[in-house]
């Protein structure tokens, strides 16, 4: 993995790329089957949506309650992501998608019986629905871990940026679609009509003859995995300085949805309808920036991308404090939608294509966990502050932020994974099988002995660097390199692995990448005995009595 450059926006013009169309990906059938049925499973939830807030409000009109659906909503979101993402990794991805999407359907359904019988309460809709929430934050890591296994790599980020569309789409189709199906048969309806779109995507995925990943090692349990998705982020600066961005983005742009209601009822004086509209012309410009994405990521470098629709998201958000004009605020929101799914496209790509397979569902979880908790506290951080000084000095000063942060976040350049190759190694030496070790949950201690010519020293330091990173990141829990006091130029590293079957794991996940930084610290060698690498398990020594 290479390490993240701190140097500005540099490769501003980077070598001209084919441009892949965005609509590509849905060339393959089953990617396009795939799509299809999720476009109209996230149609039906936003049918779902409009009938749970119309039931809620006809069960009680009370504002904690109702505002207890949306914690409802998003406290899964938070509970389960961790777990979720580990999940994605240690389990068959196909199975989990469809066990959380079946989840999903028998709750939908389950709630539109009841809800049909007249036996609803509020409890009942708030149970219901954290139910609802708990399948989709379970189902989204494995369904961003499964997209670069449909895809090229070429076509990732199209595929990625399909995905916002979907999403775009459903939301300028699905309020309206659940708001006429409440007004002509009532809400029940409205749950069952989502229980029927997730059948779809469950007989999608039942179709899909998915190519296992192949392990003679045992599952690794819950609570480690989750142990080293975070140890992995922990030590992978190009991840990290995408959460960077994602934070600034989410913490920010919050204030743009937590105030446009208010904006669009108290200031442009319109009503549902007009609402509705600022939305569609959201989503339209989602559709608009899909188009023109491939065009631009072949002309320009990410992090230019990435800075541009940051100012452009800062300049919607000033505009919706200053511009009191509709239809002005139509064509502010047109750029709003294309700015927003160009940066989240970025951000998602840039994470796709810079972790391995073994443990993207993991990454893709903790990157929904910052974005969702950026969104989180900036809705109630920018609310309190509007509170103290009210929304339009509120709006623009969260404006001007969001620009500085395009100052701020530019020593943390978002990386484009292209001189990485994540295939795996295939690197399993044969000593790793050492009978009576397979089950040994002792720690391992190991030992390569390094000559180095002491010239080169400052060479190999640095060397040393991405290779620590590379350790840590795939299983050691502590990583060290020791100089010889007596003899320059003799060095050993050693690295700690909580148990053999981990280190074990930790052949089982490298990458071609990484092989490439192992052949370059041994390059370094020098002399006539090669380098030796020595293993150690460590002992336990009974407990003695009192000594003298």
């Amino acid at each position: 993995m290479s390490i993240v450059k701190k140097k500005g926006f540099n490769n501003i013009s980077p070598r001209r790329r084919p441009v892949i169309s965005a609509w590509s990906p849905l060339a393959q059938p089953f990617f396009r089957a795939l799509w299809a049925a999720n476009l109209v499973s996230m149609i039906g939830a936003w049918v779902h949506e409009v009938g749970a807030a119309w039931l809620m409000t006809s069960l009680t009109m009370s504002p904690l309650t109702v505002a207890m659906v949306q914690t409802a909503t998003t406290l899964p979101l938070f509970l389960a992501a961790l777990p979720a993402g580990a999940l994605a990794d240690i389990l068959d991805r196909r199975r989990l998608l469809i066990f959380t999407q079946t989840w999903m359907l028998v709750s939908a359904l389950g709630l539109g019986i009841i809800t049909l019988l007249g036996l609803t309460s509020p409890a009942v809709l708030l149970a219901f629905t954290f139910f609802l929430s708990l399948g989709g934050a379970i189902n989204g890591p494995a369904w961003q871990a499964v997209i670069p296994e449909l895809v090229s790599r070429e076509e990732l980020s199209s595929a990625v940026t399909l995905g916002s569309v979907g999403y775009n789409i459903a939301r300028a189709i699905g309020p309206a679609l659940g708001g006429l199906v409440v007004a002509l048969v009532g809400p029940g309806i409205t749950f069952l009509v989502n229980a029927a779109s997730f059948s779809g995507v469950v007989a999608v995925l039942v179709r899909w003859r998915r190519t296992p990943q192949e392990s003679t090692l045992p599952a690794e349990r819950l609570i480690g995995a989750m142990r080293t998705g975070i140890r992995y982020v922990r030590h992978a600066p190009e991840v990290q300085a995408i959460f960077v961005h994602a934070v600034f983005f989410s913490l920010f742009t919050s204030a743009l949805w937590a105030f446009l209601p208010i904006i669009a009822r108290e200031y442009l004086r319109l009503g549902p309808p007009g609402y509705g509209m600022l939305l569609g012309f959201f989503g339209g410009g989602a559709l608009v920036g899909a188009a023109l994405l491939p065009g631009v990521r072949s002309r320009f470098s990410l992090n230019l991308v990435a800075a541009a629709t940051t100012i452009l998201l800062a300049l919607v958000i000033a505009c919706l404090a200053t511009i009191l004009n509709p239809p002005a605020m139509l064509i502010v929101m047109t750029a709003g939608g294309m700015a927003w799914l160009t940066l989240l496209s970025v951000l998602m790509t840039a994470v796709q294509a810079v972790i391995p397979s073994w443990v993207r569902g993991r990454v893709v979880s903790v990157f929904m966990l910052v974005f969702f908790g950026g969104f989180a506290a900036g809705s109630a951080l920018w609310g309190g502050v509007a509170l103290w000084v009210g929304i339009k000095p509120t709006l623009l000063g969260v404006a001007a932020l969001l620009a500085a942060g395009v100052l701020l976040t530019r020593r943390f350049e978002l990386p484009t994974g292209e001189d990485l190759d994540l295939t795996p190694a295939q690197y399993f030496p044969s000593f790793l099988t050492i009978h009576g070790l397979a089950n040994e949950e002792r720690p391992v201690l190991v030992v390569i002995d390094r000559r180095i010519n002491p010239e080169r020293l400052e060479e190999f330091l640095e060397a040393a660097r991405p290779l620590k990173m590379m350790r840590l990141r795939d299983g050691a829990i502590r990583w060290n390199l020791f100089r010889d006091v007596t003899e320059p130029g003799h060095y050993i590293e050693s690295f700690i692995v909580e148990s053999w079957v981990e280190y074990m794991r930790q052949h089982e996940r490298f990458t071609v990448s990484d092989r490439e930084i192992e052949d370059r610290i041994a390059a370094f060698h020098v002399g006539d005995t090669p380098s030796t690498t020595q293993h150690f398990i460590a002992e336990l020594v009974p407990k003695g009595g009192a000594g003298p």
